[in-house]
């Protein structure tokens, strides 16, 4: 073999060696975008985000406590561990969704018990009212009684009709005449105050049904949202730190992954869109919000559900929306993905379970869930339902 041909076979080989080197070109992975808004550029086009190499170290998941047999093992094993621990990632998600749902029914049980009560207020009063006005209404009634029995059981009118005085006796007609119309309005009055008394009791045993089922539902929920929390809590406490710092890594993979996906399919086609004034009073009340816990069921002022975040920032713009994320998708007006404007309601999941504010440039402000605090994130991040203006200028549903 010549000189020139061994130089280009040693070429050929170290290419070769290089090609398949282990660490190059394996493992790669989307980046959550970073930073706390989009950066200003025309999304009509919108790009995935760049790939990145996965985090030094992860091969050493694949064995606990060890380090990897070798460049092949590593990738085999943290393949593997990937696989358990997005697993595990899934899992947790379904958990705090499911615990999210049950929040839902608790807070729309919660409104509903309040609502009750007051009605079985209200109701109270008015049997109290009705009560003394038939004890008005009998004492009227006993009054023209006596009377007529001191009559000899003729009204005081009638004697002026038996008169030999013509006027008198035309007057007496025509006071009789009224008395027989007072006497007949005084009954008439009697049976509807009984009538309506007979209702309000009616009323009173019917709120006071719908009270008792709405309390064991708000105390069955609870006891769900506990379990499911409690749960959760459990698969993160047994995780070992590495493992924890992957999954978090996994966690921010999907989240731009899915990211990605809405901003090339289902984005807003403009995504500067201003928000109406109203819109923009409900923003600035949620992103002040930043940063406080997440607690199911709390709607302020220090810590917030999803939908108790939605809801005060829209009742701290001067439109009050309802309580619950199901509640504001079934009532308030859809608008096209593609139209949305700062302010609008994200609402996720085919239940309605989770819904966050949109913030505009693809970002949502959300209380996302428990041990977690009120953030800025991706708006495609979780699977989108739909979306809903309370300000109108949507579909109202059902029409």
């Amino acid at each position: 073999m010549s000189r020139r041909r061994r130089v280009a076979a040693i070429a050929l080989v170290c290419a070769l060696g290089l090609s398949v080197s282990p660490g190059r070109g394996t493992h790669r992975a989307y980046a959550a975008p970073s930073g706390p808004s989009l950066p200003p550029q025309d999304y009509g086009s919108p790009v995935a985000p760049p790939p990145v190499e996965l985090p030094p170290g992860t091969g050493d998941l694949a064995k606990p406590g060890g380090t990897g047999a070798g460049p092949g093992d590593d990738a085999v094993g943290a393949g593997a561990a990937d696989a358990s621990l997005d697993a595990v990632r899934l899992r947790i998600d379904s958990l705090y969704r499911q615990a999210g749902s049950a929040t839902d029914a608790y807070n729309l049980a919660t409104e509903r018990a309040a609502e009750q009560k007051a009605q079985l207020a209200a109701t109270a009063r008015a049997l109290v009212e009705g009560q003394e006005r038939i004890a008005a209404l009998k004492q009227q009634a006993g009054a023209a009684a006596r009377a007529q029995y001191r009559g000899g059981g003729l009204p005081p009118s009638a004697g002026l009709a038996l008169t030999d005085d013509p006027q008198a006796m035309i007057e007496g007609l025509a006071r009789a005449k009224d008395e027989q119309h007072a006497a007949n309005g005084l009954l008439n009055e009697l049976t509807t105050t009984q009538d309506d008394l007979t209702g309000y009791a009616r009323d009173a045993g019917t709120n006071w049904q719908k009270l008792r089922d709405d309390q064991r539902t708000t105390a069955k929920t609870k006891k769900e949202i506990t379990a499911k929390i409690s749960d959760a809590r459990e698969l993160e406490a047994g995780l070992k730190a590495a493992e924890k710092a992957r999954l978090r890594t996994l966690e921010q993979d999907a989240v731009a992954t899915a990211q990605t996906a809405w901003l090339n399919s289902r984005a807003p086609s403009d995504m500067n869109r201003a928000p109406s004034a109203a819109g923009a009073r409900a923003l600035a009340f949620a992103t002040a919000q930043i940063g406080k816990p997440y607690v199911w069921g709390a709607a302020g002022p220090d810590t917030y559900d999803c939908s108790g975040l939605t809801s005060q920032a829209w009742a701290a713009a001067g439109t009050p929306v309802p309580r619950t994320s199901q509640e504001q998708w079934r009532l308030l007006p859809h608008v096209p993905l593609a139209d949305l404007r700062p302010g609008d309601l994200i609402v996720y999941y085919a239940d309605a379970s989770h819904v966050a504010m949109y913030a505009g440039g693809g970002k949502i402000v959300q209380a996302p869930r428990p041990g977690r605090d009120v953030t800025l994130s991706e708006a495609g991040a979780m699977p989108v339902l739909g979306a809903v203006r309370p300000d109108g200028g949507g579909v109202t549903p059902g029409t």
